[in-house]
């Protein structure tokens, strides 16, 4: 497992959710919800500084068959913005699918409802993200998804 601070990012049409993780990489834990009108990427890059993360996950959402959503293209525009203003520091699309449900179901099940639960739903998402993809690393000793390259490239494995 690598040592080093990681972020997660729920992209969301309204909102952008973000997540980080200790520096072993341990637990992933809610950070900030950025609203999409403002500077995402200036924001998350501003995280990845103060935070001296060395990897940003963004999330990838597709369908149930693997097939590609219509938010699917805006989550890769985001990942490759990032990864243009990130220089150094790579960026992975993993595949997010249900992040969102479960992080709805599960502030459900703590007695919030759908309407007081807007602002923190994507940072939930994010912090869901994250986990998998650190478990993902723990269990098989790589990291998860693949890097995206800033000259606009096919992805990385």
């Amino acid at each position: 497992m690598r040592t080093g601070v990681r972020l997660g990012v729920d992209v969301g049409r309204a909102r952008v959710g973000v997540a980080r993780c200790d520096r072993h990489g341990l637990l992933a834990t809610p950070v900030e919800t950025l609203p999409r009108s403002g500077d995402v990427v200036g924001s998350i890059r501003r995280l990845v500084d103060e935070l001296e993360a060395i990897e940003v996950v963004v999330g990838l959402p597709l369908s149930l068959s693997g097939a590609d959503t219509a938010s699917t293209q805006d989550s890769r525009d985001v990942a490759l913005e990032l990864a243009r203003a990130l220089p150094g520091v790579p960026v992975r699309l993993v595949d997010e699918r249900l992040t969102t449900v479960t992080a709805s179901r599960a502030l459900r099940a703590a007695g919030r409802t759908a309407k007081n639960s807007r602002t923190v739903v994507d940072q939930v998402a994010a912090v869901i993200l994250l986990q998998h993809a650190l478990d993902h690393e723990k269990a098989r000793g790589e990291a998860p998804g693949v890097v995206v390259d800033a000259d606009g490239g096919p992805p990385a494995p």
